[in-house]
C-alpha cells in the first residue's frame, strides 16, 4: 500500500508541474483535441490496461445500488496478473482524485493477429467468502473497464429514442439469470483499427462481448480448449464450496474507416437532445424577461425616482404637495429614504468578504474551464484533465480571490486586514478537504479503489500553500494598495431603523422567489452532469452547459437586483448579506434536486454509499452557494452604487 501511495504522490507532482509548465514539448503529430496519435506495425503488441471496477445503472430497474469502485486486483475478484505483478500506469491529478486505478494486465494481443480461446492463467479457486462478495458485486451490476491505447473497452447500445448505435465505457463482471449470479469468465474482443496508411495501424474502437463458459479447460500458458461457448453451462460462484475458474479471451481485429481524429464519436453520445434545446430555450426566455425587467427599473421607475428626488431637492420640498424641509416633516418614501444608510457596513463584513472572494475565485474558474472544454483542451482522450485543469485553475486564480475580498473589505471600512489575508486563501478550501478527508474515510474503509491517498492529498495540500496561498495574499496586497472609489452618500452617524419586512420580501420567502429562477436555468444540465458522476459516463456536452452558465449568471444578477430594489424600497438597507443570500439560495434547489435524483435512481444497500452520497451532494451544494450568492452581491453592489450615484444629495 505505501508503495502505491509514493507512486500516486509523484504521479500527481509531476502531472501538476507538467501542466504548469509554459512551453509544450514538441510534437511531430497532434491534433485537437486529444493525444499525439500512437501508430503500430502489423504484429506489434498493443498494450491492453485495466482500470477500477465501478457500479452501473441496472437494466432491470436503472437503479444504482453502490458508489463504491474497487481496484481490478482486489483478492476476491481472483484476476489474473502479468507475470512479476502489475504496475501502475501513471496518472495525472484529476484521474487519481476521480478513483482512476490503471494497472499493466496479461493479455497478449497482437495488431491484425486474430486469437482465439488464450488463457490469461491457471484457473483460479474461488473460496466461499470471495464467492459471495463478488456475487454481491454482480447483484449490484458492477462493471468492468479496460483501456486499449487510452479507448475504453465497451458494449455497443443502442439508444431507443434516437435509434442509433454507440459505445458504452465498460462492460458486465457479471448477470443475473432467476436471481442467480452468473460470473462472466470468457471475453470477446474486437478491436477496430485504422490503416494510417500501408505500414500504420492506428486503434480507434474496442468492443468486448463477455460471457460464462464453465467448460472451458486449461492446456498450458496462453492456450485453452473452450469448447462451444454457445452451449456451455454458465459459471455459478458456489457461496458453500470452493469454484473453480478459468479466464480466457478471443481477439478479433476489424479494419475501419473511422478515423483517429474522430474515434471518440463512437462513445460520445447525446442522450434526448431535444430537451437540452427546449431547457435552452426556456431559460433564454426567462432571461429576457428578467433583464427587460431590470432595464424596465432603471430606464423609466429609477429615472423617474431620481428626476422627482432631484426636483424636491432644487426647491426645497420633500414631496410634490409642497412641504417643506424646513417643516420638520419628512413624507418622502422609497430608496432614497435610506441613503444614508446604505453603504453602512453589513455585520460580520470579514466573513462576507471572505466568502465574496472565494466565490469570485470559483466563478472564474468554472467559466475559464468551461471555456476550456469548449474550445477543445480538455479531451476524454486525457483522462482526468477535466478535474485537473479545475483544481490547478482553482490554485491558480487565488490572485483573483484575494483581490476581490480585499476589494469589498475595504469598501466596508474594515481594518482586520491580517485576518483577511489569511482566511481569504485558506477557510473556504479548509472546510472542502476537511469535508473531503472525512468522507475519504469512510470510502477506505470500505477497501475501495476510490480512496484517494493520503500523500496525494499531502502533494495537493502543498502545492496549495506554496501557490495558491501567495497568490491570494498578494491579490488582497494589490487590493489594499488600490484606491477605492468615494461612496456617492455620507453614512450617517446614527443607524436607521428598519421596518419590519412584510409578505415575500421577508428572508425566506425571497430566497425561495429568487433562487428557483437562477437553478431554472441549469437543472437540466445539473442532470446529465449527475449522470456522468454517478454513473460513470463520459460528459461532453460542453457548448450546452457554457450557454446554460452564462444564462444562470444573467439570471441570477438580474432577480437579485430586483429583489434588492424593492427591498431598498420597503427602507431596508441592509442589502449586503440579503444578495448574497438570496442569489445563493439556489444551492437549496440544488442540494433537493440531488435528494430527488437520489429517490428515482439510488437504491443503496449500505448506509455508507448514502452517507458519500449526502456528503459530496452537500460540499458541491455548498460551493455552489458561494459562487451563486458572489454574482448576486456583486451584481447588486453595482446596481446600488450606480442608482445613489445619480442623485443629486446635499
Amino acid at each position: 500500500m505505501r508503495r502505491r501511495d509514493i507512486h500516486s504522490s509523484w504521479t500527481t507532482t509531476l502531472s501538476i508541474l507538467s501542466l504548469l509548465s509554459i512551453a509544450p514539448a514538441p510534437s511531430s503529430s497532434f491534433y485537437l483535441p486529444g493525444i499525439a496519435p500512437v501508430s503500430y506495425r502489423s504484429g506489434d503488441k498493443v498494450p491492453l490496461h485495466v482500470n477500477h471496477l465501478t457500479p452501473s445503472q441496472s437494466q432491470r430497474d436503472n437503479q444504482v445500488r453502490s458508489v463504491f469502485s474497487f481496484d481490478y486486483y482486489y483478492n476476491a475478484f481472483h484476476f489474473c496478473q502479468p507475470e512479476g505483478g502489475a504496475q501502475y500506469i501513471s496518472e495525472s491529478l484529476g484521474s487519481i482524485l476521480f478513483g482512476d486505478r490503471i494497472q499493466t494486465a496479461p493479455f497478449d494481443l497482437h495488431m491484425a493477429k486474430n486469437e482465439t480461446c488464450k488463457s490469461l492463467c491457471k484457473p483460479q479457486v474461488f473460496e466461499p467468502r470471495d464467492a459471495k462478495f463478488v456475487n454481491r458485486r454482480i447483484w449490484q451490476n458492477y462493471n468492468i473497464n479496460w483501456l486499449v491505447d487510452g479507448l475504453p473497452a465497451g458494449q455497443l447500445v443502442l439508444d431507443p429514442n434516437t435509434d442509433t448505435k454507440f459505445y458504452s465505457p465498460g462492460f458486465m463482471l457479471g448477470s443475473l439469470k432467476d436471481e442467480q449470479a452468473i460470473l462472466n469468465n470468457h471475453y470477446k474482443i474486437y478491436i477496430d483499427y485504422h490503416k494510417a496508411n500501408e505500414e500504420q495501424y492506428r486503434v480507434v474502437g474496442i468492443l468486448v462481448e463477455p460471457s460464462s463458459n464453465k467448460d472451458s479447460r486449461y492446456v498450458e500458458e496462453g492456450k485453452a480448449e473452450c469448447g462451444d461457448p454457445s452451449n456451455s453451462v454458465p459459471v455459478i460462484l458456489s457461496e458453500k464450496a470452493n469454484t473453480e475458474v478459468l479466464w480466457t479471451y478471443d481477439v478479433y481485429w476489424r479494419p475501419s474507416a473511422t478515423s483517429f481524429a474522430t474515434r471518440w464519436d463512437n462513445y460520445l453520445h447525446v442522450f434526448d437532445p431535444k430537451i437540452h434545446w427546449l431547457s435552452l430555450i426556456n431559460s433564454a426566455v426567462i432571461v429576457t424577461f428578467l433583464i427587460g425587467m431590470v432595464t424596465t427599473i432603471l430606464v423609466r421607475t429609477l429615472r423617474k425616482d431620481i428626476a422627482r428626488y432631484n426636483r424636491l431637492d432644487q426647491f426645497g420640498l420633500d414631496d410634490l404637495s409642497g412641504a417643506s424641509m424646513d417643516d420638520g416633516v419628512q413624507e418622502d418614501s422609497g430608496w432614497k429614504l435610506v441613503h444614508g444608510d446604505v453603504f453602512r457596513p453589513p455585520k460580520y463584513p470579514l466573513i462576507l468578504a471572505v466568502l465574496v472572494g472565494n466565490g469570485a475565485q470559483l466563478l472564474v474558474m468554472t467559466g475559464f474551464t468551461i471555456a476550456f472544454a469548449l474550445l477543445g483542451f480538455l479531451s476524454p482522450s486525457n483522462r482526468g484533465s477535466l478535474a485537473t485543469v479545475m483544481v490547478l485553475l482553482y490554485i491558480l486564480f487565488g490572485f483573483v480571490g484575494g483581490y476581490s475580498s480585499s476589494r469589498v473589505y475595504k469598501s466596508f471600512h474594515g481594518d482586520a486586514w491580517k485576518q483577511l489575508f489569511a482566511l481569504t486563501p485558506v477557510a473556504l478550501p479548509a472546510i472542502v478537504f476537511a469535508t473531503f478527508f472525512l468522507l475519504n474515510l469512510f470510502v477506505w474503509a470500505r477497501a475501495s479503489s476510490g480512496a484517494v491517498p493520503f500523500t496525494t492529498m499531502l502533494v495537493v495540500v502543498l502545492i496549495w500553500f506554496l501557490i495558491s496561498v501567495p497568490l491570494s495574499i498578494a491579490g488582497s496586497w494589490l487590493g489594499f494598495r488600490t484606491t477605492e472609489p468615494p461612496t456617492p452618500t455620507k453614512t450617517n452617524q446614527i443607524p436607521r431603523q428598519v421596518p419590519p419586512a412584510q409578505g415575500w420580501l421577508r428572508p425566506a420567502p425571497s430566497m425561495l422567489l429568487a433562487g428557483v429562477l437562477p437553478f431554472g436555468a441549469i437543472f437540466v444540465e445539473l442532470y446529465f452532469i449527475m449522470n456522468s458522476i454517478w454513473f460513470s459516463k463520459v460528459y461532453y456536452m460542453f457548448g450546452f452547459l457554457f450557454i446554460c452558465y452564462g444564462l444562470m449568471i444573467m439570471t441570477s444578477a438580474a432577480v437579485t437586483v430586483i429583489m434588492i430594489y424593492f427591498l431598498l424600497c420597503a427602507e431596508n438597507y441592509r442589502w449586503q448579506w440579503r444578495s448574497f443570500v438570496t442569489s445563493g439560495a439556489s444551492a437549496g434547489y440544488v442540494f433537493a434536486s440531488a435528494m430527488l435524483y437520489w429517490m428515482r435512481t439510488m437504491s443503496f444497500t449500505s448506509w455508507t454509499s448514502g452517507v458519500l452520497y449526502l456528503g459530496y451532494s452537500a460540499l458541491i451544494s455548498g460551493l455552489f452557494f458561494v459562487l451563486n450568492g458572489t454574482i448576486g452581491f456583486l451584481a447588486s453592489w453595482i446596481f446600488v452604487r450606480k442608482i445613489y450615484g445619480s442623485l443629486k444629495i446635499d
